[in-house]
């Protein structure tokens, strides 16, 4: 059984459940921009982020778990994740599935979540 963890916002990342909008905002990694936000969501244990990288990664949208979530900045319109761009590159894809699809959350999961190769402790 994965943690349900690596799907809520920290605490300290300045996001909620009242949160307002951030779509629109611009993503960083910890080694530079890797999009914007297209979408987010707010539910408890199953909170998330779809990133459109653009050109990037020639156009690829990725879902990022709330998780790994650092901070936002409301100001400068700009979220800060906790993971580098490769590690994000190099997450499962989308492929034909729906980001709600159980099959591709678990596979998200366990790539961020404790043992995965993309996975950071707090």
């Amino acid at each position: 059984m994965q943690s349900t963890d690596i799907w809520s916002y920290r605490a300290e990342s300045g996001f909620g459940t009242e949160t307002s909008d951030v779509a629109g905002y611009k993503v960083e990694a910890t080694d530079g921009s890797i999009g914007k936000v297209d979408e987010a969501t707010y539910e408890t244990g199953s909170s998330y982020i779809v990133v459109d990288t653009g050109p990037w990664i020639f156009g690829k949208k990725v879902l990022l778990p709330a998780g790994v979530v650092d901070r936002i900045d409301r100001d400068d319109e700009k979220v800060y994740v906790n993971r580098t761009k490769d590690q994000i590159k190099d997450a499962p894809e989308l492929g034909g599935t729906s980001y709600t699809d159980e099959e591709y959350r678990t596979r998200i999961g366990s790539y961020y979540g404790p043992g995965g190769p993309g996975y950071i402790a707090w």
